[in-house]
């Protein structure tokens, strides 16, 4: 195979083309959408069972729990504009957030007011992803519970790409005829698929350079207290960006706009000890962040529900420092929030430009 193989093989460059996006999160989901208006076939491979990534909501008898990203932010005019195709399904957080807090939950100091809005989509966080998704999953263009485990060239085609995938059961299948490939995913597993495909070693290379550092999350809830009557259990305030030694954030999710009101809790390490415990039992995990929960709000009562969420690649430690990471001659391409930051815009950002770049 000639590195020259690697080009669209029409020789008209608008002719459609037939790309797999790996990774079904904003960037991969932006990315595809901005592809098929386009006129081209894409085809997006998502190793859960829904579209979302970090966007990610836990729905569970007590109420929906937004354990990944808890908001955003717009900046970006074209992240404005997307979000007006999508009206009423996102909405302003105005949340009473204190910023610093010590060791035991007193509150050294109140925050500012806001200098930007706070978006969050509803019933949860995963909304706004999945609804953006939807056009492509009634045409039968996103494939779930898929993960993509090599990328090589078709058999039949060598100027081609296939796919060789496997279900959570463990089912294999191979799917073939692509002239494009992005990984719309974190960058170390895009770099760990690449190298053990033995691809795009320049591309590997790039994405070597980012790192990605991991999360633990707790959500908790107490269905015996709900909002608004709810006068008596946790503290007055609704968001808090701690400086515990476990706890950087926490937030009430029953404060969010259009949540149940059964008071409920997203509770995320910081990275440091996220990093130190990265391989601990998710039960012990669970214990040490419900005792530093408990040290900071004063709610000391034991939670009918609490679970842990473990996110290897969580908030990005050293970005890309550019929109996309593309190989022009083998056709693969690399977006995420990771080559601007860990913002819900940078991942929109992101997608937009790969598959601008791709055009």
């Amino acid at each position: 195979m000639t590195k020259k193989s690697r080009t669209t093989p029409s020789s008209d460059a608008a002719a459609p083309r037939h790309i797999a996006i790996i990774g079904a999160g904003i960037a991969g989901i932006t990315c595809a959408r901005t592809l098929a208006k386009a006129g081209h076939r894409v085809s997006v491979f998502e190793k859960s069972h829904g579209a979302g990534g970090r966007m990610a909501t836990r729905n569970t008898e007590f109420g929906e729990f937004d354990h990944g990203v808890q908001y955003f932010t717009v900046r970006d005019p074209r992240f404005e504009e997307a979000l007006s195709t999508v009206s009423g399904l996102v909405r302003p957080w105005s949340a009473n957030t204190v910023r610093i807090l010590d060791d035991h939950g007193r509150v050294m100091a109140a925050s500012l007011p806001v200098p930007e809005a706070h978006w969050v989509a509803k019933p949860g966080m995963n909304a706004l992803v999945q609804q953006w998704a939807k056009p492509l999953q009634d045409a039968g263009s996103l494939v779930l519970d898929t993960q993509v485990i090599r990328l090589e060239a078709d058999k039949l085609h060598p100027e081609r790409w296939q796919l060789q995938t496997q279900s959570p059961g463990g089912e294999s299948h191979v799917y073939c005829g692509f002239d494009t490939v992005i990984l719309a995913m974190p960058a170390p597993q895009a770099q760990a698929l690449l190298l053990s495909s033995q691809q795009a070693k320049g591309l590997q290379a790039e994405l070597a350079r980012v790192t990605v550092a991991p999360c633990w999350t707790l959500m908790v809830a107490f269905p015996q207290a709900q909002q608004p009557t709810l006068c008596s259990l946790g503290p007055q305030w609704n968001v808090a960006r701690s400086t515990h030694h476990r706890i950087a954030w926490l937030a009430r999710e029953s404060s969010k706009p259009g949540r149940g009101p059964i008071e409920r809790w997203t509770i995320q390490a910081n990275v440091e000890w996220s990093q130190r415990h990265l391989e601990d039992n998710a039960e012990r995990i669970k214990a040490k962040l419900l005792r530093g929960f408990a040290e900071i709000t004063g709610i000391h009562a034991e939670p009918p529900y609490a679970e842990v969420h473990r996110w290897r690649y969580a908030q990005t430690s050293k970005p890309l420092g550019q929109t996309h990471a593309w190989d022009g001659v083998s056709s693969i391409g690399a977006c995420g929030d990771w080559c601007l930051g860990h913002r819900v815009e940078d991942g929109f950002v992101s997608g937009l430009e790969m598959a601008l770049a791709v055009l």
